[in-house]
């Protein structure tokens, strides 16, 4: 069973069309208009609600009483946020999302009118930076997780079949999930991946071995999976259902970690490993920014600086350094005599166990005197503060009396009795 959705908070009046509620929902479906992807709608419907929940806590119900400084101090809320469950701050590409999400729905509600002017213009927004992929599987690793499923259960040998497909093709958790099979050619060794990221189609190559396995789930293991009406899916549970998103995830996490390779991920980092590979072994970077489905260049360039093979061997026949053979001296340096530096290391350590021993061994009427110096400063302290109150209150007394605002006999005593507190001498 999964996790309980979260209620989505409903900011304004649902008649107003200018509350924020009602403005999400109109900017949502303008994006269905323009004929954005349906995870693409779902990823800014989901930043946005965070946005709207930002607002419903500070009373703002409608999108006119936004301001510039309030998408400013919701930027720095966001730069702030810890996750619940773990207590880490938000990634950059995450906050740029949140923000950028907002920033677009009042620049559409600003085109159309709704609002006379746009709080959200040139905000600037936080710096990405461009890092590597943290784990790479090399070719030995994923052999060891190819060799986790087990494949005397159907369920085994079509997530076999789904591992091999991952690193043969590259293609994305989507794109596999998405998968039918008037999609592939088994007999040409390709497969069409339609509507990939940016609704682009494309078709990549298929190797042997992963031909090989998805022959046999196609002819042994689906057709005992599949229901009639087939919906014509290619990866489908033991129930006849489309496996998810998460069930595809979960599968290749469970793999990764029983191959006791040490590495965290899931579906993404074939994706990383089939690229790699490929570059390292003469692959054009244009073929595998083809493979990949990237529009640009510049995100494929990210695996010629996760291949360090070729670097090294370029390294190793153009660097002076590495030409140069190691010189006499360097290879006639005695040993390092490290006796010296452990000899003092010893004698610290001697002299702070003597000082301890040492101080064990103080005599008890020693330390009883000592603390009852510290006792007899305290007390001193508390009794110089009871010594100055005791003369405020007399001269508020006296002050009292010269005004003529004591009444009574009794209230005079009052000045009669207030005498300083008794300090001992000693203190």
């Amino acid at each position: 069973m999964g996790r309980p959705k979260k209620k989505r908070p409903h900011v304004g009046n649902p008649e107003d069309p200018l509350a924020l509620s009602c403005v999400m929902s109109s900017y949502l479906e303008h994006l269905r208009v323009v004929n954005l992807t349906k995870q693409t709608i779902i990823n800014h419907a989901n930043q946005l609600y965070f946005f709207l929940e930002w607002c419903g806590e500070r009373g703002l119900a409608r999108a006119t009483e936004v301001t510039r400084p309030m998408i400013l101090q919701y930027q720095r809320h966001v730069f702030h946020f810890r996750r619940p469950e773990t207590g880490e701050p938000l990634g950059f590409v995450t906050q740029m999302k949140r923000v950028t999400s907002v920033m677009g729905m009042f620049k559409w509600a600003t085109r159309t009118s709704l609002i006379p002017f746009n709080p959200a213009t040139e905000i600037d927004l936080p710096k990405i930076p461009h890092r590597l992929p943290r784990y790479v599987l090399s070719p030995e690793e994923v052999d060891r997780v190819m060799t986790q499923p087990d494949l005397t259960d159907a369920i085994g040998i079509r997530d076999r079949a789904m591992l091999e497909l991952l690193y043969s093709t590259g293609m994305r958790r989507g794109e596999l999930m998405n998968l039918k099979l008037f999609d592939l050619d088994l007999d040409r060794g390709c497969v069409i991946i339609r509507e990939g990221k940016n609704r682009s189609d494309r078709i990549v190559p298929i190797g042997e071995r992963a031909v090989a396995w998805m022959q046999k789930y196609l002819a042994d293991v689906r057709p005992w999976f599949a229901l009639d009406p087939d919906n014509m899916m290619v990866f489908l549970s033991h129930r006849g259902a489309p496996l998810s998103k998460n069930q595809i995830s979960y599968s290749v996490r469970q793999y990764l970690k029983s191959s006791g390779i040490g590495k965290k991920g899931a579906c993404h980092m074939f994706r990383h490993a089939m690229a790699t590979a490929m570059l390292e072994n003469g692959a054009d970077i244009r073929f595998i920014q083809q493979m990949l489905g990237h529009r640009r260049l510049d995100s494929t360039q990210i695996y010629t600086h996760v291949s360090i093979r070729k670097l090294k061997e370029i390294h190793a026949a153009t660097h002076p350094s590495s030409r140069v053979k190691p010189r006499d001296e360097v290879r006639t340096l005695p040993p390092i005599d490290h006796s010296a530096a452990l000899a003092h290391v010893d004698e610290s350590i001697d002299a702070q166990r003597v000082e301890a021993i040492e101080s064990e061994r103080t005599p008890p009427a020693q330390r009883v005197a000592a603390c009852e110096r510290r006792v007899k400063r305290a007390v001193g302290s508390y009794a110089l503060k009871a010594l100055r109150r005791s003369e405020r209150e007399k001269r508020e007394l006296l002050s009292s009396l010269a005004a003529g605002s004591l009444s009574s006999e009794e209230e005079k005593d009052k000045l009669e009795n207030a005498s300083s507190p008794e300090i001992d001498p000693n203190l």
